[in-house]
This record gives structure tokens, sequence and C-alpha cells, in this order.
């Protein structure tokens, strides 16, 4: 398996376009995509939790519940969400104008929107410009289509791997969107993933909610959760491998590369957090079971007063425990030890999922089997001055490990989120 370029249109029969149709005026970059494939797809999708939902997150679910979708449609700008019957009528329109261009059905199409909450979307500003949006299309239009779906995110974030799977050629394609409202169960994101892999509605649901639970759904930036989430995966089955039809070989071969792409997605979106200026990975080795560890490291990067330790570069692990300590997951303190370590300046978080160096001149061991140490300070607040820091939690309660990703909580993400309205 390999990271390859292409984001969404890495995979074959796969098409996207992205322009600016000016949904929120003061918009100068493309806040519109389109995302086609040639042939109908096997779909699955994952949706927000939150009681409250977009109008195109009910129009999506409707749509992709009988497993086939060909299209998807995303604005931003505009969230389209507590917008009553005329936003309803405002997400079947996109549906319609999507599904009119590309010659398919309006049940066929992903509708996602992402931005202000409470605001009509002008949907005829999007009329306007459909032609161009779907007359664009093209392989290298994923560079248009991964801008045109960020809000408060400083830079896009898209990612593609290639495998080999029954003797064919692989590949799947991801972009997404996601910055601030990022919390456990998804967090404020669009992500749109398609592969050319031959694989069923049903194993596909199966591999995308197996990976989710290790990837997207162990972030958390500010502990809100978005009315908007959505993760959509569309398979085409042009590379033309044997369809995948239940577990085995093949089917666990399509995990670990879906795996691999969400994990680098889910820490993009981590360390791109609405103001933060490093990436947080908790890595938690031994506990009793993966559930465990997984909630172990949650609690650490969702607590506030973690993120806001870190911001400052202080070194008080005692809000790593006490977050540990609330989570409701059991470990026992007194055999605990805790490094922060860093990668000094490189973005790997960026470009693989390979784990932090734990040992070296990166590293101190800040508390050691439930007692304190002698360490040094200003190694500690040099290291968590890193880009990318990590907590390592060691316990020895037994052979379990889980991760959680998250980021610093800043002064700057009160000021984006004070008017974000406005």
């Amino acid at each position: 398996m390999q990271f390859i370029e292409g984001g969404v249109t890495a995979a074959k029969g796969f098409l996207a376009n992205g322009i600016l149709c000016k949904i929120k005026e003061s918009r100068t970059t493309n806040d519109t995509a389109l995302v086609y494939s040639e042939k109908m797809c096997n779909a699955a999708g994952v949706f927000t939790q939150n009681r409250v939902k977009a109008e195109a997150v009910k129009l999506t679910k409707k749509n992709i519940a009988n497993g086939k979708i060909q299209a998807v449609i995303a604005n931003s700008g505009n969230a389209n969400c507590c917008t009553g019957e005329q936003g309803a009528k405002v997400a079947h329109r996109m549906a319609e104008l999507a599904a009119k261009e590309l010659g398919i059905s309006p049940d066929d199409v992903v509708v996602c929107s992402t931005g202000v909450i409470g605001q009509q979307l002008p949907v005829e500003k999007i009329e306007s410009k459909i032609h161009e949006l779907a007359s664009g299309l093209s392989k290298k239009g994923h560079e248009e289509a991964r801008v045109a779906i960020m809000t408060t995110d400083t830079h896009f974030k898209e990612c593609a791997v290639e495998t080999e799977i029954g003797g064919k050629t692989v590949r799947i394609g991801a972009m997404c969107k996601g910055s601030g409202m990022i919390h456990i169960n998804l967090g404020t994101m669009l992500a749109f993933m398609t592969t050319d892999c031959a694989i069923t509605s049903e194993m596909l649901e199966k591999a995308l909610r197996k990976s989710i639970e290790k990837t997207y759904n162990c972030v958390s930036v500010d502990g809100d959760t978005s009315t908007n989430d959505t993760l959509t995966i569309l398979a085409n089955g042009m590379a033309e491998n044997p369809t995948i039809t239940c577990e085995g070989k093949d089917f666990d071969a399509f995990c670990e590369a879906l795996d691999q792409i969400n994990t680098v997605m889910a820490k993009k979106i981590a360390a791109d957090g609405e103001g933060a200026t490093r990436l947080i990975e908790c890595n938690v080795k031994g506990a009793k079971d993966v559930a465990t560890a997984r909630g172990l490291a949650k609690a650490v990067i969702s607590s506030s007063l973690v993120k806001a330790a870190m911001f400052g570069c202080d070194a008080n692990f005692g809000r790593f425990l006490c977050a540990m300590g609330y989570s409701g997951f059991d470990f026992n303190p007194e055999n605990t030890s805790i490094w922060f370590t860093s990668q000094n300046g490189a973005k790997r978080y960026f470009d693989d999922t390979k784990p932090f160096e734990v040992h070296g001149e990166n590293s101190v061991l800040v508390y050691s089997d439930g007692v304190p140490t002698n360490f040094d300070e200003d190694l500690a607040k040099k290291i968590m001055s890193e880009e990318a820091v990590e907590i390592l939690v060691q316990c020895k309660d037994g052979n379990a490990e889980g991760t959680a990703w998250g980021c610093d909580l800043t002064y700057d993400y009160v000021k984006i989120n004070g008017d974000y309205r406005t």
C-alpha cells in the first residue's frame, strides 16, 4: 500500500469540480463542490448524532438508505440547518439541480452543507452556476472541490492510497473539512470518500463503521458535535477486483487501506482545530482492553484544562491524570507513567500514520508508576512547544492500546467563534 495524489478523483471513474457561487457574500474562494462517478456506486454513510440535524443530513440519510449513490453536491458558508420547510425544499432543490445536469436521479445524490446555522441558504446562487459546476468536472477537479467545502479550515484536507486487492490495483481517495465544532462521534466535518473497489454496500458500511471507531471518532477539538456531520463513501467497482461480499483476506486488505487514509484525515482535522497551534496525540498503552485504552486517550485530549496546558506549554501532568480519573474507564494511577514526546518540527501528522518515537532527547518522563519525577522543566517546555506533541500514557493493567487526537485551546479559538455568525 502507498499514498498517492488525487484525493477524491484518484480512483477510476471519479470526477470533481468546485466553483464560487457567493453563498456568503464575503467569500472569495470556491464554496460549492461536485463529485461524480461515471458508474452507479455502492455507498455507505455515517451521520451526526446531534438530535438537531441539518436538512441536507435528513435528505442524504434517506437517499443513501438503499446503498446506491452516484454524485455528491456540497456547499460551504451556510449549514441549511434550523431552516424549516424552506430549508428542506432547498436541500431537495440542490439534489435536483445536480441530477439534471448529470442525467441521473435526484435520489442518487448526496447533499451536504456546512457553515452558519439558522439562515436560509440562497439556492438560487447555486442554480445560476450549476451548469458551470457540472461542465467543469475533471480528474484535476479535486483541487477545486477540496477548497469549496472549507469553512474556518486554514488549509484543505485530502488524501489517497493505492493497494492491491484480489490481484487488482485498488484506489481510495478522500477529502474532508473540519476545524471547529469537532468532538467524538464525528465533529463538524464533512468527509467524502471514493473508491474503485468492487465491494457490496453492506460490507462497505461494515468497513466504514469499523474504521471510524479508531479514527474520526477519536478526535476532539472543542467538545461540540455539529448538526451537519456527514461521512460518505462511494464504491464504483471499476478496479474490477472480485467483489468483496464477506469478511476475509480481501475485506481485511480494504479495511487496512481505509484505516490508513482515515487516520491521516483524522489527524489533519485535529491539527487544524480553530486557533490551534499544535496537534496533540495521546497514546495509551497497557490498558485492560481496547475500549478502555481509547476511552482514556479520548478523555485526555477532550479536556479543556489539558488543552489549555498544552497551549501554555505547561507540563501539568495532573490535568491528564484528572481527565483519566473522571473518564469512567478503569486504570490504576499507582501503576501509570506519563511521557511527553515530540517530532521536533517534523510535520509527520500530515504525511503518514507512523507513531511518534518515545525515546531520545525529544522525550521527558514526568510521572513514573504513580510518583512525579524530578524532570527538566525547560526540556518539557521545549517538547511541548513543537507543532506535534505526543502524550504517552503507560498503564500496567493489560496489553491493549488506543490513540486519540486533539489540539490546544487558544485565545484565537474564542476570537474565531465570538463573531462567527456576523
